[in-house]
């Protein structure tokens, strides 16, 4: 038998109700996240935090160092930060868009993997 913690209350379940109880606080905790992150107070501005978030619309130079953090992280130079932080950006600015654009892409690629998920098994409950 498979035996699952869910994370919110500390209950102890097992097989397939214990796997959904876990899966459903993993989904609520990840979305809590994003809602902080798009909502909560910061540094740089919330709309700004939004487009780092979707990789679009992020006004130059501040787009290359946001779009290599989303989609070639290893990549990231002291170049990228130095042109930003030329145009204006503080530290505290940044590290909030770079936080930003790493949630987004990892958002998308969760969601890819939640609907790859559903089709191979039939099941919409995988969203």
């Amino acid at each position: 038998m498979v035996v699952y913690m869910t994370a919110a209350d500390g209950q102890v379940g097992d097989g397939a109700q214990g796997a959904i109880a876990h899966e459903d606080n993993k989904r609520a905790a990840h979305r809590a996240v994003v809602d902080r992150l798009l909502n909560g107070n910061g540094r740089a501005p919330a709309d700004l935090r939004a487009r780092a978030f979707r990789n679009a619309d992020v006004p130059a130079p501040l787009d290359a160092l946001i779009d290599t953090v989303a989609t070639r992280p290893t990549q990231v130079t002291d170049t990228d930060f130095a042109a930003a932080k030329a145009a204006g950006f503080s530290e505290d600015q940044l590290f909030e868009l770079v936080i930003s654009a790493a949630v987004g892409q990892s958002t998308r690629l969760y969601e890819a993997g939640l609907t790859a998920l559903a089709e191979a098994t039939g099941s919409e409950k995988a969203r």
